[in-house]
């Protein structure tokens, strides 16, 4: 099965992406999008499956904020 994913970033602070992958999300894992990685946190079926192919959605946050900067 081949999943069309297309991931949102909670926020609006760095881009999402779409990638294909060999295996559905889940809550919980851990994907990277460009040099970043991000957790899952929800996933939502887009159209059902035919034949091998599903389009996902998938909502994830970034595992490491950048530190702000400091307030003069």
């Amino acid at each position: 099965m081949v999943y069309k994913v297309s991931y949102v970033v909670t926020g609006g602070n760095f881009p999402g992406g779409i990638k294909n992958e060999t295996r559905r999300p889940h809550v919980g894992d851990i994907v990277q999008i460009g040099r970043m990685k991000f957790e899952v946190t929800e996933v939502h079926e887009i159209i059902p499956a035919r034949d091998d192919f599903q389009f996902l959605h998938a909502t994830v946050k970034p595992l490491e904020q950048p530190a702000e900067t400091p307030q003069p």
